[in-house]
């Protein structure tokens, strides 16, 4: 039977790795709970695939510590580490059937042939390919050789669980509905996972924690929802979701202004005199009518200059300056607004003083 019980942490500390002059990983640290599902998400050449190979240990660090639990990992060779792992292409044997595939990691580990056919079976029986364990490779869609890759990496029963990017060569559909199938399967099995992606929906849909990383070292460590509305510096700000960053300065009195536009009291006793205001589209309602309450609401000016429609919602581009662009995103369903989308006219947004997000404005 399929046992996650002991589902392990991990635990890194001053993790180094350099190729040449550049370093892919600089000293970094971070804490994984037993059964948490943290995804590390970064652009390419961030580091994080490079820290996932660390913790299989297909690559050597230069430096620090990795730890299963109680138990030093650096030096251990991939096949002593006991983790399960979903590789990008999914790595199938073409010449085993489906089922043959998933047993390998058994036979390797020496496993009697009845508790095999038994974990085979269960296996397939979680990823929701009970009867296809005679086909062969060539014979799956995508969706269905990702899952054979799935069970491959858990039928042993693994104590961590790594995936590197298993998404990104489904469609956009499916990948979304893998998306569900793999937060529903962790919820099951409980055991620790670490997930590679670019895509920070995937990110946001799946993760417990999320890992931001940049130039080998985290930006931000947090969950989704924090992630997303307290971002720590404009880099998170920037790869999490889309957003607008208007620059804000304080006066002397310590409020914080866009242009002559009042954004924010209460800074005095920060040290930072420039900040930003980051804008989520969906935050921005268009403000029907000459008045608002300000005291509640920022509002900006502008002039419409792009609308585009992409189905169940639809964003118009809006100028307020020379130098920045709003864009204001609302449900298709909302008519009233709908008509108000057209390029070249004057357009009033909305933003509650309490769903501004103002982070300070520090280099990228």
């Amino acid at each position: 039977m399929l046992d996650y019980s002991k589902a392990l942490p991990i635990a890194i500390r001053g993790l180094t790795k350099k190729y040449g002059s550049l370093y892919a990983l600089d000293s970094i640290d971070l804490d994984v709970s037993s059964g948490e599902f943290l995804t590390l998400l970064g652009p390419s050449g961030s580091g994080k695939t490079t820290l996932l190979m660390a913790i299989a240990g297909f690559n050597r660090p230069d430096s620090g510590s990795i730890r299963f639990g109680d138990t030093e990992m650096i030096l251990a060779p991939p096949h002593k580490r006991e983790v399960g792992m979903v590789f990008q292409n999914y790595a199938l044997f073409p010449h085993m059937t489906v089922a043959e595939n998933i047993a390998f990691p058994l036979k390797l580990r020496r496993i009697g042939s009845k508790e095999c056919r038994q974990r085979v079976d269960e296996a397939l029986s979680t990823v929701q390919l009970s009867d296809l364990g005679g086909r062969r490779i060539d014979q799956l869609s995508g969706g269905q050789m990702q899952r054979v890759a799935l069970a491959r990496a858990f039928v042993f029963s693994p104590r961590i669980l790594l995936m590197d990017e298993p998404l990104s060569a489904l469609d956009k559909k499916l990948r979304e509905q893998m998306q569900i199938e793999l937060k529903q399967l962790h919820r099951k099995l409980g055991v620790t996972t670490v997930y590679v992606t670019h895509d920070q929906r995937e990110a946001l849909t799946m993760s417990d924690r999320i890992a931001v990383i940049n130039h080998g070292k985290f930006e931000q460590i947090e969950t989704p929802q924090a992630i997303y509305n307290s971002p720590a510096n404009p880099f998170v700000a920037d790869f999490i979701g889309e957003s607008a960053m208007l620059p804000v300065k304080k006066s002397s009195s310590g409020d914080l202004f866009y242009q002559d536009l009042l954004i924010s009291s209460g800074y005095s006793n920060s040290s930072n005199e420039e900040w930003l205001l980051v804008i989520r589209p969906e935050r921005l309602f268009a403000v029907e009518g000459s008045t608002a309450d300000s005291d509640q609401n920022i509002i900006f000016t502008g002039v419409i200059k792009e609308f585009v429609y992409q189905g169940e919602t639809a964003f118009a581009l809006v100028a307020i300056s020379d130098e920045h662009n709003l864009s204001i995103r609302f449900s298709t369903d909302s008519s009233g607004s709908q008509n108000l989308m057209r390029p070249g006219d004057t357009l009033r947004l909305g933003l509650k003083r309490s769903e501004a997000i103002i982070i300070p404005q520090t280099s990228t």
